[in-house]
């Protein structure tokens, strides 16, 4: 199984780039993963919320593959434990033959085609954080997830 997670736009601040890096190649180490990033769209000031979330979402499906299993990081979702997390984690490695692919939306979350290719919806929390944030956030708690799995000293109960 591949990991994937599925941004909207690049991350621009570069302390966030620097610490996303680092457990993105620290996960490495533990499963095949990537971050894949979907070019942020172009002169949206003329555009709806409505209309960008369109079309963003036309630009997530497309790079969906056959056989994924889609997660949206999304405030509605259900929250998890990191111990939950890693048992979640846990379970995919062993039920999911392709893909298991996270996605974090635009600014203004994502369009129902993208809610129908969805197997599921995961939340990080019930505060609402930068995009650039969760990225952050999410790929420590993936790391943190495979560092339980393993008995590793970096998670403390």
């Amino acid at each position: 199984m591949k990991t994937i997670l599925l941004v909207v736009g690049r991350t621009v601040e570069p302390h966030f780039i620097t610490a996303i890096d680092d457990y993105v190649q620290r996960i490495k180490r533990y499963i095949q993963f990537d971050m894949e990033v979907i070019p942020a769209l172009k002169n949206t000031k003329n555009l709806s919320p409505e209309v960008q979330k369109e079309k963003e979402g036309e630009l997530i499906v497309k790079a969906l593959q056959p056989g994924d299993v889609v997660v949206l990081l999304d405030e509605g979702g259900k929250e998890l434990r990191s111990v939950e997390f890693a048992d979640y984690m846990n379970r995919k490695m062993n039920e999911v033959n392709r893909r298991l692919v996270f996605v974090i939306g635009g600014p203004y979350g994502f369009s129902s085609a993208v809610y129908a290719a969805a197997h599921q919806k995961m939340s990080l929390s019930r505060m609402t954080f930068s995009h650039q944030m969760v990225r952050l956030i999410f790929v420590e708690q993936l790391y943190r997830a495979m560092t339980i799995l393993r008995g590793e000293p970096y998670h403390h109960e």
